[in-house]
């Protein structure tokens, strides 16, 4: 969520005059801003997508609620010694949030562990180990529209007669003290992105925020007017017409087999009309395919921990693959495909196929992701029901990621256009009009140099650098992963050095290049990568015959609050995944709507920018999935670039022979090694191209005015990469819900009540 204060006073239309009071109570705005702490409780762009969505969701009228868990630690800070990345503790609540409400009135029980006992009443999950549930709120103000929708965050709770009830005459201290094993449920946030670690903990958090949030859901269902309840108990047959839940990834997977408790076990529904409800309540949206990534639990696990669930599964899977069966008779090689359970060597259940049985739509992130999805990772599940599977491009909200980072480019753009672009930013488009208005050219050629003078003078207090202000700011901020292709970058970096000295007088295009994300703890080669271009940065930065003309820069603990700072400066933003890894991304957005100019591949969104743009106006290199298929098939071997190309050989041979380590040349080994004999992501397959693409930038920045052109056709073109775009078409295509522009009179008016009758929707 990063921070709060700024949004919260761009959306309730207050910046000016809190900016204003402050100012005059001998305070400085900016300085306040500076002292909140990031809310990081997600990894990477999945988490902060979530967050655009709240923002997009309430700015739409949309009765929605964000769900998840109040992680005491949320992402770990980053800190970069002697050039490793070392990990700290984010203790975000050690002052307190202001923003929050605890709501103990709402606190609800969650079960684990214990037995099933059948009877001819049903299913019972007894002797089992309880945890309060406690939910924190905190507020998800529209953009200037009187709507303020709500984050519920659950944290752990051990019950007061936790470890006291069973008439243990006992150690009472020690019972109180073990109360930490319960409440350790929301302590810290699992740090890997686009990794699965199949941890017992990491399973309790994912159960514990659906169980949670299921009984405040059916608790809210119930005290409505449609949860109309005849004497004997609720009708359920409105539910999916009342609720819609979307499941962002499989980490919620856990809530199918919960609801179907619910409804089977506890409301005494028959199988097949729970299952129907169910069905039509959940949808699931992918979010990776990257095997390593996808979610299988061990069976054994599952059945300690929550052996109700398991059952239920079991269940599930029977009715699927008879299904499957009356319609492929004899095709038993489907079977196991589609099959929840994967068998062979310890049986996991995939959490996937659990999603997609259960829920009525599936959806890709970016056009080519989903057509990824259904035609290569869950081609046999599309084949059977093809219209359960959609496209749903990511977005990003331009309250936070223009409004508020950039307030010089949105200013700029208000002048020209109007204001109403920040809510319809389609309306974008109208900027074509200018793009051969040389005043306007000046002037966003113009903001962009004031915010890249600002992001300097934070990077010398910082990092004790001079920074060029002139030089082109290159940029490549992720979540450092083999897939986003850092080295393939630092490749580059080394590429320009060599070339620098190499020729020392002739015209080199200064730069900067600024690197930054962070590795997951248990990652080796994500650390070993930072400390590459670390080691890498110390040689090039240090090095006289090079002077101002490179600068590299790694970026400390990169979050929300940074993006924010670096974004707006950026000339060249790097999105250089191999084709078909990166599901959609957002950063690529971020920039684009920020007047940066994309070095990329066609993968994710930026195939959609592309064909926004114009291709001509992003810098499109590289192998396209067909040639990354291409070279599967043939056999992808590293070692032919290496010899065939000189300057790559040296790039190459300066890691292997420790010219950036000195004092321990065998250091990137394991780097080296990965590159020639097992790097899945063909970093030398697409380094030519790469080169050579980076040289037409450089080229291009030379001529400011055709730069700047470019720059204002990526912007003009971005409109289709809000995240109110996104949500509306979640809203009719998936959740059956109308969005709304009506503003809703402020509280301090008396409302007609003709206007209190809400229409009959949805919350989503």
């Amino acid at each position: 969520m990063g921070r709060t204060l700024q949004n919260t006073m761009i959306n309730l239309g207050l910046q000016n005059a809190c900016d204003e009071a402050v100012y005059q109570l001998g305070l400085d705005m900016e300085e306040l801003e500076e002292i909140e702490e990031d809310a990081g409780l997600g990894n990477g762009g999945l988490g902060r997508l979530a967050a655009c969505f709240l923002d997009s969701m309430a700015t739409l009228g949309l009765a929605a609620y964000g769900y998840g868990i109040r992680y005491e630690y949320g992402i770990f800070n980053q800190k970069i010694r002697d050039g490793w990345q070392v990990e700290e503790a984010d203790d975000w609540l050690r002052h307190g949030n202001p923003w929050e409400k605890a709501r103990p009135e709402y606190m609800l029980p969650v079960h684990f562990y214990g037995r099933v006992e059948h009877s001819a009443t049903g299913a019972k999950w007894i002797d089992t180990q309880v945890v309060l549930a406690l939910p924190y709120d905190t507020p998800v103000p529209g953009y200037m529209n009187n709507t303020v929708n709500t984050m519920r965050l659950w944290s752990a709770r051990a019950p007061n007669d936790f470890n006291l009830r069973d008439f243990n005459v006992g150690d009472y201290i020690q019972a109180v003290l073990d109360r930490n094993l319960a409440e350790n449920i929301s302590r810290v946030l699992y740090p890997n992105d686009n990794f699965f670690e199949g941890k017992e903990l990491r399973l309790k958090q994912e159960y514990f925020v659906v169980a949670a949030t299921l009984q405040d859901i059916i608790r809210r269902f119930k005290a409505s007017k449609f949860g109309s309840t005849d004497t004997v108990r609720t009708v359920f047959d409105s539910f999916p017409d009342q609720v819609a839940i979307q499941l962002n990834d499989t980490h919620p997977a856990m809530a199918i087999p919960e609801l179907m408790r619910i409804f089977v076990d506890i409301e005494k529904l028959p199988w097949d009309k729970a299952w129907d409800i169910t069905k039509k309540t959940f949808a699931y949206t992918n979010h990776t395919v990257l095997p390593e990534a996808l979610e299988r639990w061990p069976v054994d696990l599952v059945e300690k921990l929550l052996p109700r669930h398991l059952q239920i599964i079991y269940e599930i899977n029977q009715k699927h693959l008879d299904h499957i069966a009356s319609l492929f008779p004899d095709d038993v090689e489907r079977l196991r495909r589609m099959s929840l359970i994967e068998e062979g060597g310890t049986k996991r259940i995939n959490m996937a196929h659990l999603c997609i049985v259960g829920s009525h739509a599936v959806n890709g992130v970016a056009k080519i992701h989903s057509e990824i999805v259904k035609t290569q990772v869950f081609e046999d599940f599309a084949e059977l029901e093809p219209e359960k599977f959609q496209n749903k491009t990511n977005g990003i909200t331009p309250r936070r990621w223009l409004l508020l980072c950039n307030p010089g480019l949105a200013e700029l753009i208000a002048e020209k256009i109007g204001e109403d672009y920040v809510r319809d930013l389609s309306q974008l488009t109208k900027l074509h009009e200018f793009v051969d208005d040389d005043l306007f050219i000046r002037e966003v050629a113009k903001v962009k140099q004031e915010n890249k003078v600002k992001f300097a003078l934070y990077l010398e207090k910082e990092y004790k650098v001079k920074i060029n202000p002139s030089s082109m700011f290159d940029v490549h901020v992720k979540r450092i992963h083999e897939y986003k292709r850092q080295l393939m970058n630092c490749l580059h970096i080394i590429t320009m050095y060599n070339r620098i000295r190499r020729d020392p007088v002739k015209l080199f295009v200064p730069r900067t290049v600024i690197i930054g994300g962070k590795a997951a703890p248990g990652y080796h080669m994500a650390k070993m990568i930072i400390k590459l271009i670390n080691a890498v940065a110390q040689v090039v930065n240090n090095d006289p015959m090079v002077g101002s003309k490179l600068k590299v820069i790694f970026l400390e603990n990169y979050r929300v609050s940074l993006a924010e700072k670096v974004i707006p400066a950026t000339d060249l933003s790097e999105q250089i995944s191999t084709a078909g890894t990166e599901a959609s991304g957002t950063g690529n957005m971020k920039f684009m709507l920020n007047g940066a100019l994309t070095i990329g591949t066609m993968d994710g969104a930026n195939v959609e920018m592309a064909e926004e743009a114009g291709e001509e106006n992003l810098f499109i290199f590289g192998m396209r999935v067909e040639d990354v298929t291409e070279l599967d098939k043939e056999g992808y071997n590293a070692q032919l670039y290496y010899d065939r190309l000189p300057e790559l050989k040296q790039a190459i041979d300066q890691i292997k022979s420790g010219f950036f380590s000195p004092k321990d040349p065998n250091l990137f080994n394991d780097v080296v090694n990965m590159l020639f004999h097992h790097d899945r992501f063909k970093v030398f397959a697409d380094y030519e191209a790469y080169v050579k693409c980076q040289e037409k930038v450089s080229e291009l920045y030379l001529n400011s005015k055709a730069w700047t052109k470019k720059v204002i056709r990526n912007i003009a073109a971005a409109g289709k990469f809000s995240s109110d775009r996104t949500i509306k078409e979640y809203a009719r295509d998936i959740w059956h819900v109308e969005p709304s522009d009506l503003k809703i009179p402020p509280p301090n008016e008396p409302r007609d009540a003709a206007q209190d009758k809400t229409p009959n929707g949805t919350a989503a």
